[in-house]
Order: C-alpha cells, then sequence, then structure tokens
C-alpha cells in the first residue's frame, strides 16, 4: 500500500503547510537578497518608514512658496518641531520621536533642499533664507505656539526664526550648534584648509566624515553607504554651494543671541570634533534677554546626540519643554 495512504491526515497536511512555508521564506530571502543587491534604496526607504509607524509618526506634504515640504507629524500634546543639521534629513529625529510622542505632537521637517523636501536651481540657502521659508511653513500648518528645537545648522535656523518670531516660539532647544565663538576643531581645521568633509565620492570618504560626527560610527551595510555615496556625488554642487553660504557667516547664531527673549536650551556633546563644546559658553554669555537659560552635556557622543544618545536626548528636551 502506498505510503501516502497510511499517513494520518493531520501528518500531511502539516507536511504541505511546512513545504509552503519553506517556499515563502526561500521567497523572501531572494527578494531581500535582490532588493539588497539591486534596489537597496527600497529596504532603507522600508525602514524609515518602518521607524516612523512605530514612532507613532505619518509622512506629509504640502507646497508653501517655492518648496514642496516633506514631513513627519505625529503625536499628541505640545507641539515641538525639529529641524536637521547640515546635509541631514527628517529621519535623524526618529529615535527621539519614539520616545516624544506619547506627550507631544511632533512636526518633523525636510528643511528645503534637503531630503525629500524640493530644491530651486540655484536658490539661496543660507540660514536667513530657510529661516523665512519655515516661517512660511508653519503658517501653513496653522501651528500653534510651539518648541523649536534644532540640531547643527539646524539650530542656527531655529534661533533664527526665534529671534524674527518670539511671539510664535514658546522655546528654543539648541543642539550642538553651529555659529558660535569656539575653539577650533577638527571640523573647523578642515573648513579653514578649504576642504569639504560633507562631501564624499566613495565609501571611504563616507567612513571619514561619520569619524568626525560620531563616537562610533553607524555600522550600515555597503550597500546601504553606496546609496548614500551615489545620492552625495548627485548633490555635490547643492552640497558645496550651500556649505559656502553657511559657512560665510560663522558667527549667524552667536550675532543673534541676544534677542532671544524666551527660554533657551543648550545642550552640546561633550566630545564634539564638528563644533566644539567651548561654544556652549559662548551661548551661555551671549543669551543677554533670555527669560530662562538651561545647558546639559552628554557623555559618549560625538556630533550626533539624537542618533548616538536618544534616550538621553529626548529626556532633555521632554524636561526642558514640560517645565516651560
Amino acid at each position: 500500500m502506498p505510503p501516502s495512504t497510511t499517513t494520518p491526515l493531520w501528518k500531511r497536511m502539516l507536511l504541505r503547510r511546512l513545504k509552503f512555508l519553506a517556499w515563502l521564506v526561500a521567497l523572501l530571502a531572494i527578494l531581500l537578497g535582490g532588493s539588497y543587491l539591486f534596489a537597496p534604496q527600497w529596504l532603507m526607504r522600508a525602514g524609515h518608514l518602518r521607524e516612523a509607524m512605530a514612532a507613532k509618526l505619518e509622512t506629509h506634504s504640502v507646497q508653501v512658496g517655492d518648496t514642496r515640504w516633506s514631513y513627519y507629524e505625529g503625536g499628541e500634546g505640545p507641539t515641538i518641531v525639529l529641524l536637521h543639521g547640515f546635509a541631514g534629513d527628517k529621519e535623524v529625529w526618529l529615535p527621539v520621536a519614539a520616545l516624544l510622542t506619547a506627550h507631544f505632537h511632533l512636526v518633523i521637517p525636510d528643511l528645503p533642499g534637503w531630503g525629500e523636501s524640493s530644491r530651486v536651481a540655484q536658490g539661496n540657502y543660507d540660514v536667513d533664507a530657510q529661516a523665512a521659508r519655515l516661517d512660511a511653513f508653519v503658517q501653513a500648518l496653522r501651528l500653534p505656539r510651539f518648541m523649536l528645537a534644532g540640531h547643527g545648522t539646524g539650530a542656527t535656523i531655529a534661533a533664527a526664526y526665534a529671534a524674527d518670531q518670539p511671539q510664535r516660539v514658546a522655546g528654543v532647544a539648541l543642539l550642538d550648534a553651529y555659529g558660535l565663538k569656539a575653539d577650533e576643531s577638527d571640523f573647523a581645521r578642515l573648513a579653514s584648509a578649504g576642504k569639504n568633509p560633507y562631501l564624499f565620492d566613495d565609501r571611504a570618504g563616507y567612513a571619514r566624515l561619520t569619524a568626525l560626527e560620531f563616537a562610533q560610527p553607524p555600522g550600515l551595510p555597503g550597500r546601504f553607504v553606496d546609496v548614500l555615496v551615489e545620492r552625495n556625488r548627485r548633490d555635490h554642487d547643492f552640497i558645496q554651494r550651500t556649505f559656502q553660504a553657511v559657512h560665510a557667516q560663522p558667527l549667524a547664531l552667536q550675532q543673534r543671541l541676544g534677542r532671544l527673549t524666551m527660554p533657551v536650551l543648550g545642550v552640546w556633546c561633550h566630545d564634539d570634533r564638528i563644533t566644539d563644546i567651548s561654544a556652549l559658553d559662548s551661548l551661555r554669555n551671549g543669551l543677554t534677554a533670555a527669560s530662562a537659560i538651561s545647558t546639559s552635556t552628554i557623555s559618549g557622543c560625538n556630533h550626533m546626540p539624537m542618533l548616538e544618545k536618544p534616550d538621553t536626548t529626548a529626556q532633555i528636551l521632554t524636561g526642558f519643554a514640560l517645565s516651560h
């Protein structure tokens, strides 16, 4: 008698299901492997969407003036707007956002020219131009009075906006901000020598930049790095032109400190190699009109506290937002 007729039905059904699952796993492995090799940007995008969903954020876009803004929005409570730094995008805030949306309403844009927000050929993207665009953006979204936090050059833009629109800003948090008097850093020495570390053409160039930005550079898979390299090559002209425009205003934040009347928080990674921690003293001394001044230093990170120390960064931002 054939074996199939003696095998219990439940065992035969189980074997069929196991075979189906094995084929399904093999198919998924082939698809993922093929995507990693031939379309790694899809996997990166899927990863960002997964992180955004976990943080209870939705992706939106809106046309305001000359820019099609792409931004994340989600959470309930007082509003916080988070701005990324030079050559960054909204994704850098996702680890922190996951810890904030339970208590705050977050708006996290790609600043004009970066990420998925649009760019005008030969347009002006210096601090003042970006602050003006930010004003139009928050008005288009009809945001209530909000807390504004920025990192790096995003902090300079945040301060420029807060100085011009103090009635809209409940408090401003400046993380490892650019544009203050400070001791010369490793990055500043390179910039003074005419080198732009944000430009790279290969994996080695990407590694050099992340070594400047991170205490422990992220271990991205090679094909993901290739996506960033290709994106950087494509944007070389814009990155260089904007870098020159921003660095033509080396004290753009310092010059605005006296006009900040709202509570101000300064946050610095202790071992920042982009903007030396001595800038924190310049920040404190220059805030002559602020209604309250808070500062925090974070150990174990370099220039990217929201990625290197998201828990600590979220805790500091939460404390500042709730106390003002």
